[in-house]
């Protein structure tokens, strides 16, 4: 067994140090300065995080009018679900995009050879990881200018997790119907976009608050958008 040494620091009780505050300490650690940005130890407190608690973020990423995922997050934001989310992503976008066109071809009863067309794992991965970085980095920008105290890492795993739905919506959308592919697009995107606007909604304060949400709301229609049309098309 270990034995904990007693703080002498003024603290109460007989001084032993919790469990809570020594993780709080870890996961707000400073940089200090800008050699921060450039040492892995300072991106490791996001990447602690166990399972549970994964699990536990997803299935609030489901809940499109909670509007509660920051004050879950706001003590140890991570960006380890959000890496995992969109890697899967964009390999199911890869994948299921292909077998979905040669379900069409073969519901639609085309007699032309199949092949496999690499370039979805392209556009993939940069429509997807370039989304999952650029679109909360502009809001932070954006939020900082109207005067917000916005934490970037924050809106890095609120919009990631955001994208669990599309993983689910990928399955369904496989069924060669064009029409019930866009209403499960378009139903995944609202969610998607609900999620993302109710959160910032509580997030930010002010006469600003509708435009940032309906910014957002767009943009995270836009994408299910371009899910559909460039991969189940």
């Amino acid at each position: 067994m270990q034995i904990l040494p007693p703080n002498n620091g003024g603290g109460k009780g007989q001084g032993y140090p919790s469990l809570a505050s020594s993780s709080e300490t870890f996961e707000q650690q400073p940089t200090g300065n800008w050699r921060g940005v450039f040492s892995i130890t300072s991106y490791t407190q996001y990447f602690n995080i166990d399972t549970d608690v994964v699990l536990n973020r997803l299935m609030g990423s489901l809940s499109p009018i909670d509007g509660s995922f920051f004050s879950k997050i706001v003590v140890n934001p991570d960006i380890y679900g959000p890496i995992w989310i969109s890697t899967t992503l964009v390999f199911m976008l890869a994948s299921l995009g292909n077998w979905a066109t040669y379900l069409m071809e073969k519901h639609a009863g085309k007699g032309s050879s199949w092949t496999f067309d690499v370039n979805y794992v392209n556009v993939a991965a940069i429509a997807i990881y370039g989304y999952a970085i650029a679109v909360p980095l502009g809001f932070y920008f954006l939020l900082q200018y109207l005067g917000s105290n916005a934490n970037l890492v924050q809106f890095w795993c609120m919009w990631g997790y955001s994208l669990f739905i599309f993983i689910l919506s990928a399955f369904p959308l496989l069924i060669p119907v064009e029409i019930l592919r866009w209403i499960i697009i378009v139903a995944a995107g609202a969610a998607s976009a609900c999620f993302v606007g109710s959160n910032l909604r509580s997030y930010v304060d002010g006469a600003d608050a509708t435009i940032v949400v309906i910014a957002a709301f767009f943009l995270q229609m836009a994408l299910a958008v371009f899910i559909k049309v460039w991969f189940f098309s």
